[in-house]
């Protein structure tokens, strides 16, 4: 049996995208509080109605249902994060939120409850809105000083009731989407290289440090890193295709290299020199990030992508991601290609790379589910295609951990539906479980139980035995 006996199943969510209660308990206003349109659309001044993650799913005020039905599946963990307005409502202030940390205090109870382990990602496309606003997010050496405050909070809080931690969602996805990753007001366009890399140095400072306070606060936490994995393979054999694909795998593991190794890589030094690329850093900095490297790297898959140095083969014929279109893959409804077998290539590359455990936080399949009647008086989802999906990429899975790889766990994304990240749209599903609301703000906000539900539970109590190879 492959699939090891503490293997941590489960699923994951993101607090911006499933909780809503946007206003309450004293929760100040964050960037997603302002992206109607996820990045695929231009902020607004104020939140607007259509903003569907101001509402959510409500999973702020139906949590013990929601906890209650991911413990029916047998999840082992279950990976959300922290809204950090909750917290900190404008991001500076002198004080944090009573009622927003005890939401989070209640949520865990609800985890423990039912022998769930909550592994928490302290900043998950969350900056609070005047930090973004009043500072231009993580562009701005200060944002690690309200960072350290407000990790100190939550690890002082939450010493044992929280033993997984990661320090930021898809750490470098800041250079693709600068205001929902990192906080940053300027547009992309506007932006220079030195800025973005400026604001990631930010981040891997305030990252490190956190690994730092949370190993010194609790000796018994895992604080991990998370960064968007996208296995990148020459388009032809052409060795100019081969340079450019290693040029491209060394653009994306630099934010891996940075948690796991704690120094700035040659290759990056020489990018730096050729693109005039200058960031600012102190030897402090640089100390901090070598002494404080990460207990484990987690990260999402969803694709991999073609890189040819063939400029023109890649211009608006690739995945919603960027690169070439692989001859070779079938694509999602939203045209991410599918490929389960980049998910054991990935696993064995990062480990190659990396020698340090692994977790698969996020994988899944959106799409457009259909509910239907069960013929028993209630109501499902008949998702083949997403059962498809999860088992195809499980196997591969499988065969990484038979290939040596320390797999820790695997949550699939959006356990249960919710609004989309990248189109901030409802009917973009992810989940087992159905949430009657839909994109024009109607619905019951009801949850159903898709056939993908039993499928997971079934696979979850066999550990993987279930698996169709």
């Amino acid at each position: 049996m492959a699939f090891p006996k503490e293997f941590l199943w489960g699923g994951a969510v993101a607090a911006n995208q499933c909780e809503g209660a946007y206003n309450e308990d004293g929760k100040g206003l964050d960037i997603q509080d302002i992206m109607p349109r996820g990045i695929k659309g231009a902020p607004t001044a104020e939140p607007t109605e259509d903003n569907m993650k101001l509402v959510g799913i409500d999973f702020y005020h139906r949590y013990k249902e929601d906890v209650k039905l991911f413990a029916e599946m047998g999840f082992k963990v279950f990976r959300t994060s922290i809204a950090w307005s909750r917290i900190f409502p404008n991001g500076d202030d002198a004080e944090p939120n009573e009622k927003g940390l005890q939401f989070y205090d209640d949520l865990f109870a609800e985890c423990h409850k039912y022998g769930i382990e909550p592994l928490v990602t302290i900043s998950h496309y969350e900056t609070p809105l005047n930090l973004a606003k009043k500072y231009n997010g993580w562009v701005n050496h200060d944002l690690i000083g309200f960072y350290e405050k407000y990790v100190r909070v939550i690890f002082n809080r939450y010493k044992g009731k929280v033993k997984y931690w990661l320090t930021f969602n898809e750490i470098n996805s800041v250079l693709h989407a600068p205001l929902m990753s990192g906080g940053i007001m300027t547009p992309l366009t506007e932006l220079s290289k030195s800025d973005l890399y400026q604001a990631c140095h930010h981040e891997l400072v305030a990252s490190a440090l956190a690994t730092k306070i949370g190993h010194e606060i609790d000796p018994e936490a895992k604080i991990g890193c998370m960064v968007l994995s996208m296995p990148t393979y020459p388009l032809t054999p052409n060795p100019d295709d081969v340079i450019a694909t290693m040029q491209a795998n060394n653009l994306n593991d630099f934010f891996g290299d940075m948690h796991v190794r704690g120094e700035y890589p040659g290759y990056m030094k020489r990018y730096f020199r050729e693109n005039g690329i200058e960031i600012k850093t102190t030897p402090e900095e640089l100390a901090l990030l070598k002494a404080h490297t990460v207990d484990f790297v987690s990260f999402s898959y969803y694709v991999s992508i073609c890189e040819t140095a063939d400029k023109s083969k890649t211009q608006g014929a690739g995945n919603i991601i960027g690169g070439a279109k692989n001859p070779y893959l079938k694509e999602s409804e939203w045209g991410w290609q599918i490929d389960p077998q980049g998910l054991r290539y990935v696993l064995n590359r990062f480990y190659n790379r990396w020698q340090k455990p692994l977790f698969i936080v996020e994988n899944g399949l959106g799409a457009k589910d259909e509910l239907v009647d069960d013929g028993q008086g209630g109501k499902t989802v008949n998702d083949d295609y997403r059962i498809a999906y999860l088992n195809d990429h499980l196997v591969q899975v499988e065969e990484a951990i038979e290939d040596g790889v320390p797999v820790m766990g695997y949550t699939t994304w959006g356990c249960i539906d919710l609004v989309s990240a990248s189109t901030a749209e409802l009917a973009k599903r992810y989940g087992f479980i159905y949430v009657d609301r839909h994109d024009d703000g109607t619905g019951t906000l009801n949850r159903y139980k898709k056939k993908s539900f039993y499928w997971y539970k079934d696979i979850i109590e066999s550990n993987g035995e279930k698996l169709k190879k």
